[in-house]
């Protein structure tokens, strides 16, 4: 195949070069030029009196998606459905989480339903590939492996299997012969990307990427690919633990912060279909410093055990750790229970942690950690009826949050008779209502 004429294109400022430079001469930021195949297609000018494209929105009919179910509920849940024709889902995680199993397990049930499935993987052989769908029971002849890493011999296996599926394990492993360049560079990446985009756009195949992960924990590879592509899923973890969360980040057929939760078994994932029941199995009651707290995971209302030591430091500065929970949301805490409860926690040691390893970033778990912090700093345990949520302010109020009817049934059909949580309008069963922190701090005390 005759390679594509290309030139380098700076990232931050649009600069182009015909060869690459360590540093643009447009901008002066260094290692921003990528390699860009140009486009030589001559622009159409449309004739006068031609119809244009734009009409009104009122003269657009309701797409019908007719959707594919993976054969797994969670995943689902998360997809909005199942699988649409023509979407591309780019699927990431940490090395080793199980995110070959989670397709290969979704692609055994397409399989199984008696359409053909395109598995190719760039990261192992067909004989690695072979071994796991034995572990897992996918061995079917409508499932067929691709081991390469050629973008181009996939989309020639692609012409002969003709699937209703393609998974790509991974993206970053991929290269096109019409860029130079080793795969996983920024301009090989979004070369196959985008034909690969086209390619399920015009046929009506869903295409699932699989994207590595930095060690920030966010997606490897420009920021374009998640433009791109029509939902982003995480997958996430504890490899400690046997609990794996898959999350819309952004999805254009579905509810974007969607969760569907699986454990991690011999025999591969099995859904969780109840995940609070998994989360608090292990709970110990009447302990100091642990609070359940009812959060929301898009449309989803879980029960999770927050734990929180405090203890006095011996040298140095005290330290902050903490598992599950964004470190800067519990600095935040840490200053109103100083500043508005009058309580000092700048000469201890303080370590917050979520059970289950699952990791929250909803604003209702502030109270929570609060009272689990003020818990263990008093050594007292906060009654066992109760499940909290709620909002903290700067200024030591409780904020209101979503959801409240949904959280407040979580937390009953679990056994827990009352929530703590902000006040509402409207008087609502099995609410314990407050306004302040001192509101919420004195159940500590009773």
């Amino acid at each position: 195949m005759a390679k594509a004429k290309t030139e380098f294109v700076c990232q931050a400022c649009g600069s182009r070069s015909p060869r690459w430079l360590g540093r643009c001469t447009g901008c002066g930021a260094w290692d921003s030029l990528v390699e860009e195949v140009m486009d030589a297609k001559p622009l159409k000018a449309r004739a006068p009196g031609d119809k244009g494209l734009a009409r009104p929105i009122t003269s657009v009919g309701a797409e019908k998606l007719e959707r594919t179910p993976t054969g797994l509920g969670e995943l689902d849940r998360v997809l909005g459905g199942g699988l649409v024709p023509g979407s591309v889902i780019l699927l990431g995680g940490e090395p080793g989480i199980g995110k070959s199993t989670l397709l290969l397990q979704a692609a055994r049930a397409v399989a199984e339903s008696g359409r053909a499935v395109l598995y190719a993987s760039g990261e192992e052989s067909a004989a690695q590939i072979a071994d796991r769908g034995r572990r897992l029971g996918a061995l079917t002849d409508s499932l067929y492996i691709a081991a390469t890493t050629e973008l181009e011999a996939v989309l020639a296996a692609v012409d002969d299997v003709k699937p209703a599926l393609l998974v790509v394990d991974s993206i970053q492993t991929l290269r096109s012969g019409s860029l130079d360049g080793a795969s996983g560079t920024v301009g090989q990446v979004r070369e196959v990307t985008s034909r690969l985009v086209d390619m399920a756009k015009q046929r009506g195949i869903p295409i699932v990427l699989v994207g590595h992960v930095t060690k920030e924990g966010s997606l490897a590879g420009p920021k374009v690919v998640e433009h791109l592509v029509d939902a982003v899923l995480a997958f996430e973890g504890d490899r400690g633990q046997g609990l794996r969360t898959v999350r819309a980040l952004k999805n254009r057929f579905g509810r974007g912060g969607e969760v569907g939760v699986f454990a991690m078994t011999e025999d591969g994932l099995e859904e969780v279909p109840s995940p609070s029941k998994f989360l608090l199995g292990d709970r110990r009651t009447s302990l100091a410093g642990s609070v359940v707290a009812s959060t929301c995971e898009g449309t989803r209302a879980l029960c999770i055990e927050v734990q929180a030591l405090v203890a006095p430091f011996n040298h140095g500065n005290p330290r902050r750790t903490t598992s599950g929970i964004d470190s800067a949301r519990l600095a935040m805490i840490l200053a109103v229970l100083e500043r508005k409860a009058g309580l000092a926690f700048s000469t201890m040691d303080v370590y917050v942690n979520l059970t289950g390893g699952l990791r929250v970033d909803e604003p209702a778990l502030d109270l929570a950690i609060g009272l689990a912090l003020v818990s263990s700093l008093r050594g007292k345990p906060l009654p066992p009826e109760f499940a909290v949520f709620g909002e903290l302010g700067l200024g030591g109020e409780v904020r209101a949050v979503g959801h409240l009817e949904a959280r407040i049934r979580e937390a009953r059909a679990l056994g827990f008779a009352t929530c703590i949580g902000p006040a509402s309008r409207e008087r609502i069963d099995g609410l314990m209502p407050v306004r302040t922190l001192d509101e919420a701090l004195a159940w500590i005390d009773r």
